[in-house]
């Protein structure tokens, strides 16, 4: 029977990794072992993170939001309660880019929302 030699897939499956550690400190970058246990740990705050950054994006669209509906003379919890009382279906994203770039809308909305 003949010999396998695995050469040519550990390296490759070594470079893969090793490609991943490009731009970390010290031993974390070439040294395979310090670059493997850095990389996996990456990937999982790379996960958390995505799952973090819509929070924080929701938690700035209420922030904005908040300050635009205070600016019309009212508050954050009646602008969206009128919302749903009138039966207007806008998400808070697009509602907080109505706030900032088109206030003119905004505060139709807003209008129609104390109406309802």
């Amino acid at each position: 029977m003949t010999r396998v030699k695995r050469g040519v897939m550990t390296k490759k499956r070594h470079k893969k990794i090793l490609k991943r550690a490009e731009g970390f400190w010290g031993q974390r970058k070439n040294i395979l072992q310090r670059a493997r246990e850095t990389v996996y740990r990456a990937l999982a705050f790379a996960t958390k993170g995505r799952k973090l950054k819509k929070r924080d994006m929701r938690a700035l669209f209420i922030t904005r939001i908040s300050a635009a509906a205070k600016n019309h003379g009212t508050s954050y919890s009646r602008l969206i309660h009128g919302l749903k009382v009138a039966n207007i279906q806008i998400n808070r994203k697009m509602l907080s880019q109505l706030a900032c770039l088109d206030g003119l809308a905004f505060s139709e909305v807003v209008r129609t929302a104390k109406l309802a």
